[in-house]
Order: C-alpha cells, then structure tokens, then sequence
C-alpha cells in the first residue's frame, strides 16, 4: 500500500508553486486530493496531471478567508471523498512595503488569508479529524517569520502562524491529530518573482547571488518543500507534533 493509502487531503493555495507540488506529492503518495484557490480553474492544469496518473482529485474555488466560503468547500470535499484526513495550510500572498508606505488594506489582505484564512480552514476540518480520532494538519510558514525588510504584515503572519502551529498542536493531539508547520526559505515561485520583479532585479540573477549564500549552493523548488510536507502528512511522522520545520538549505 501507498504511504498515504486513501487519505483525503485539502491543499490551499493549489493553483501554483508550493500548492500544486504538494497536491502532486500527494497524490503520488496514494491521497485523493481537493485542491483549493480563488478559481477552481487555476488548479485545472494540476488536477488533470493528477488525473492522468489515475489518481483522483478535485478543484475547488473558494476564497479561504471567507468563513461561509470555507465551510462550504469542505463539506464538498467530505461529501464527495468521505471525510477530510490531511489540511495543508499553503494559500498565501504578498504586500510588500516599508512601513511607513504600507497601507491598511495591505496589512489586512496578508493577515487576512494567511492567519484568518488558515484558523478557519483548520477549525472547519477539525471536526472530521477529531471524530475520525485521526488527522494531520500542515501550517506553511517561512524564513520570513524571523523578520524581513519590507515585510512587516508577512513576517507578521508567518510568526503568527508557528504560535497557531503550536497552541493546536496541543488542543488536537489528543484526539491523534499532528499539528506542524513547514518554514521555507527562499524557493523558485511565482511569488519570489514578483518580489524580484518589485527589487528591481533580474531573477535569475538574484537566484544566482540566493545560491552563493547557501551552504548547499543552490536555491530551493517548490519539490523540496512537499517532499517534507508529504513526511508530516504521513504516519511516518506520527511522533512529530508542534514543530517549526525550517527548509531552506541551512541558510542563516
């Protein structure tokens, strides 16, 4: 048997990068994956993959910072694939800005989907976990949650989100529901782009100059990430509970 046999997974955030490597991983792994963003049809190309290896998996649009949004989407997912075993915490975006430029809007956008988004995720498939006595719940923080020039509302959120990793750690292990958290560094995604893209640099230049830095002197794909998301969703981690996993090549 596959190492997730038949598990049933939530990947927020699915359409790109992290998200739809994650739902890949997996469902390679043996999960029956729903796949969440704004647009179902961000996740298509994904879910197609998916399906091509006759592995099954849905798309589903939901804005996750809108409780009505969420609790709909996952009793979708429960309906059709019979319960909810595996969340991962992944939707996330970016308002980078000094301080003193950022708005009140940027900041509550950030907050909004990574903490807001993430507690009501979790709260809406803690109760299929906690009568199944059975879950595993993935919270992506980041490097970022040390602090970050200009980053203020998203080193904010990501900090937010290991104190949230930690405190359902412990609410939820005693119904046999692991509770960790994955903190990349930096990794090639569409978000790291357009961070370039706002510095005014080349990206693959500022690849480049991330890769000399690191101790193992490259930088990060999203692969790595779910490589270690796929290890925490699976019974192999069924001892790891409240960690902050850092993933980011030993860089300090």
């Amino acid at each position: 048997m596959s190492r997730l046999g038949d598990r049933i997974a939530i990947v927020t955030g699915a359409g790109r990068g992290i998200g739809a490597e994650t739902a890949k991983r997996l469902a390679q792994d043996g999960a029956k994956v729903a796949l969440f963003d704004l647009n179902s049809d961000f996740c298509r190309e994904t879910v197609q993959a998916i399906q091509s290896t006759g592995k099954e998996a849905i798309g589903i649009s939901c804005d996750i910072s809108d409780n009505e949004q969420v609790n709909e989407a996952v009793e979708k997912v429960a309906s059709h694939f019979g319960g909810i075993d595996i969340l991962v915490n992944n939707a996330g975006v970016t308002r980078d800005n000094l301080l003193f430029k950022m708005s009140v809007e940027d900041w509550d956008m950030v907050m909004n989907v990574h903490l807001k988004g993430s507690f009501l995720c979790a709260k809406a498939v803690q109760k299929f976990m906690v009568q199944k006595r059975y879950g595993k719940i993935i919270n992506i923080s980041s490097t970022s949650a040390l602090g970050n020039r200009g980053q203020a509302n998203y080193s904010t959120a990501k900090a937010g989100l290991q104190g949230f990793t930690r405190s359902l750690a412990m609410e939820l292990g005693p119904f046999n529901i692991n509770v960790n958290s994955v903190a990349p560094g930096y990794i090639v995604t569409e978000m790291t782009k357009a961070t370039s893209e706002r510095m005014g640099l080349e990206f693959e230049e500022q690849q480049r100059k991330v890769a000399e830095g690191n101790p193992l002197r490259r930088v990060g794909r999203p692969e790595d990430i779910a490589n270690v998301i796929a290890f925490l969703a699976s019974e192999d981690a069924s001892y790891v509970n409240g960690q902050i996993i850092y993933v980011n090549g030993g860089a300090r």
